[in-house]
C-alpha cells in the first residue's frame, strides 16, 4: 500500500512540474512573438513609437491626425485573446503581401493601455484602417482576409 501511494504521489509530481514547464514555455513563446518586429511582418509598437509614427494622442487628444507615411492597419490585441490569435497570421500574411504599401502595426492593450484607453478600446481585437487623409475606419472582432483585403482596396489605396 505503501508503495502504491508513493508512485502516485510521485507521478503527481511529474505531472506537476510537467505543467510548470509547459506554462512556462508558453509564456516565453508569447514575449517572443510581441516584442519581435519581423521587417516583413506587422510593428509591434510601444506608447513613443506610436505617438511618433502614428497620431500624437497627448497633444492632440480630441483630434486625429495621422503622422504616418502611408496608409495603416492598427491591430489592438492581447496576446490571451483567441480570436486575436486569429487575426494574426493574417495580418502577417498581408504585411507580406502589402510590404511598402501599407504599414500594419500591432498594440498590445496589456502593455500598453494608456493607448487602448486614449482610443477607447473596450474589445478586442479591434482594428484601425487609417487612409493617408481623415478619419480611421474602426472594425472589431476577428474578421477573414477577403474582408481586410476589400478595406485595403478600398479605403487605404484607394486614389
Amino acid at each position: 500500500m505503501k508503495k502504491t501511494g508513493s508512485i502516485y504521489i510521485g507521478i503527481m509530481l511529474v505531472l506537476i512540474i510537467a505543467s510548470y514547464m509547459w506554462i512556462n514555455r508558453q509564456k516565453e513563446t508569447a514575449k517572443v512573438k510581441v516584442y519581435h518586429d519581423n521587417p516583413m511582418g506587422p510593428i509591434h509598437l510601444t506608447k513613443a513609437e506610436f505617438i511618433a509614427k502614428v497620431a500624437n494622442f497627448e497633444k492632440n487628444p480630441t483630434e486625429w491626425k495621422y503622422l504616418g507615411d502611408k496608409p495603416c492597419i492598427i491591430d489592438f490585441y492581447a496576446t490571451w485573446c483567441g480570436p486575436c490569435k486569429m487575426v494574426a497570421p493574417i495580418l502577417e500574411d498581408l504585411a507580406k503581401q502589402y510590404h511598402g504599401k501599407i504599414n500594419i502595426y500591432e498594440i498590445n492593450i496589456d502593455g500598453e493601455q494608456e493607448i487602448a484607453n486614449a482610443y477607447g478600446i473596450q474589445s478586442i481585437p479591434t482594428i484601425y484602417f487609417c487612409p493617408m487623409k481623415g478619419a480611421p475606419q474602426v472594425a472589431q472582432g476577428a474578421m477573414p482576409k477577403e474582408s481586410f483585403q476589400k478595406v485595403i482596396t478600398e479605403v487605404l489605396l484607394k486614389k
